[in-house]
């Protein structure tokens, strides 16, 4: 009876959290169909929309290590409130500008959102902990809440698509703000906060330590995307400033009680591919979102390539694509009891490198690209919901939300770098100038390739799993395990 009670508690934490979670998806969904229109509702070029994702993108690699290790301290709800409360409040400010630099600085804030799905993981696997089976559980928890999410962000592509054709700018990014406010009050009164909180003495000196190195590295990432920026020594001088400062960071955490981030958990046998296969995984799932937008959108009688479709056309793709991300989530439990969890991952990074790598041949008619991005979709499904919820069942009890929150912080930061690459690919950094303001079609097929190879190699990595991981252990084992 005490389990079916704790099961059921657990249900309905995941039934609120869901909600969490297709708020999530809208805004991953919601504003991809209208880049251009934003673009040009700036008087930005396609390629500068990038500068969107990068900056986003490098706020997430800052704030996850953080906020996932206050979630195991003080509490994953605590810190699932003030995240939301920070994304509404950046959300309000894009609807009354059209200044480039507020914009920019509105949609950064709102990349708060991307540690909503650490947060919840590693809160129910806090109350999963004392159950049988509590890896399948929390597998089984992490393929719905990614349901949920790409639910969303199905509906949101195409409520964006459609709104951005009939209504003004300013109202169709009204929406999704007061929809995240909305979240907080679900979170508030619907969410129950995590039990036991670890405690402890939060690592001031590691967040400053990281955060400087992420900052210098991802703002030489930028700096290469400027005019000139690939031959000035600067540019390249602050990514490596920023590579460097990695060092004393891992030199505190290893002497620290209580570090931002066991950075011993690289070397465990079960997460360190696990970390790198979701930086792969970031380069595909985060750094081509833009990409593939204004590809969709760009006309082919001006330029030669492109689909030329509307904004509500451009969102079916999507919704399409986000379909077969929820089956591949749905599956992933199913698969990994028939197979392994491991030989599934390898499977669905496989399915992402060629869904790209069909770009090549395929991308000229509409139901090429759309059936290129259901491959894709499948194994990215699998993927989101795989990482996080292999984390934190390979992870000591007391690091779950840090290493759950790993697995995006190192995802972000494969999509920063392939933002930046992408960035100046489009821009036709190795082709020459590009006319008007579209992309250049040899920065779209830079895109498909790295997208590809990245995915397979990270197929590759995942070969050097245990076996066994990833399935149900003891607690002495979980913490055990990343100290090798």
């Amino acid at each position: 009876m005490t389990r079916t009670r704790t099961l059921g508690t657990l249900a309905a934490v995941v039934g609120f959290l869901a909600f969490v979670e297709f708020t999530s998806g809208v805004l991953q969904g919601y504003y991809t169909p209208m880049l251009s229109d934003i673009a040009r509702h700036l008087g930005i070029h396609d390629a500068d929309v990038n500068w969107l994702e990068g900056t986003q993108l490098m706020l997430s690699a800052l704030v996850v290590p953080a906020f996932a290790k206050l979630g195991d301290m003080v509490g994953h709800k605590r810190m699932l409130l003030i995240s939301t409360a920070l994304t509404a409040a950046a959300a309000m400010v894009l609807p009354f500008t059209d200044s480039f630099a507020v914009f920019l600085i509105g949609w950064t804030l709102m990349g708060f959102y991307v540690v909503w799905l650490p947060l919840e993981i590693a809160l129910i696997w806090s109350r999963a902990r004392r159950l049988e089976g509590r890896a399948s559980i929390t597998a089984k928890a992490a393929g719905l809440l990614v349901a949920a999410l790409e639910a969303g962000a199905i509906i949101g592509a195409l409520a964006g698509g459609a709104l951005i054709d009939l209504l003004p700018l300013t109202v169709v990014l009204l929406i999704p703000a007061l929809l995240i406010v909305v979240c907080f009050f679900v979170i508030l009164f619907g969410v129950t906060e995590s039990p036991e909180p670890a405690g402890g003495v939060f690592d001031t000196v590691g967040v400053v330590l990281i955060s400087l190195a992420l900052i210098c590295f991802t703002g030489g990432l930028s700096l290469l995307r400027l005019e000139g920026g690939l031959v000035n020594p600067l540019s390249w001088g602050v990514v490596l400033l920023g590579i460097l400062l990695v060092i004393p960071f891992v030199l505190w955490e290893l002497r620290n009680d209580d570090p931002l981030i066991d950075v011993r958990m690289f070397r465990s046998p079960a997460l360190g591919p696990v970390f790198l296969t979701a930086g792969l995984f970031g380069v595909s799932v985060l750094g081509a979102q833009a990409p593939l937008s204004t590809f969709a959108r760009t006309d082919p009688d001006m330029y030669g390539y492109g689909l030329g479709t509307t904004g509500f056309a451009t969102s079916l793709i999507i919704g399409i694509y986000l379909i077969g991300m929820i089956v591949g989530a749905l599956l992933f439990p199913v698969i990994a009891r028939a197979l392994t969890p491991r030989i599934t991952l390898m499977g669905a990074s496989v399915l992402v490198g060629v869904g790209f790598l069909l770009f090549l041949p395929f991308h000229a008619a509409y139901m090429q690209v759309v059936a290129n991005m259901i491959v894709v979709g499948l194994g990215s499904g699998a993927l989101v919901a795989a990482l996080p919820a292999a984390a934190a069942s390979a992870a000591p009890a007391t690091q779950t939300g840090v290493a759950t929150g790993l697995t995006n912080s190192v995802k972000t930061v494969g999509g920063a770098i392939a933002s930046c690459v992408f960035g100046i690919a489009l821009l036709g950094g190795a082709t020459g100038a590009v006319e008007g303001t579209a992309g250049s079609f040899a920065g779209y097929v830079t895109v498909w390739v790295v997208c590809g190879v990245t995915a397979l190699a990270a197929a590759v990595l995942l070969a050097f799993l245990p076996k066994t991981a990833f399935t149900d252990r003891t607690d002495a084992e979980a913490t055990a395990a990343p100290v090798l």
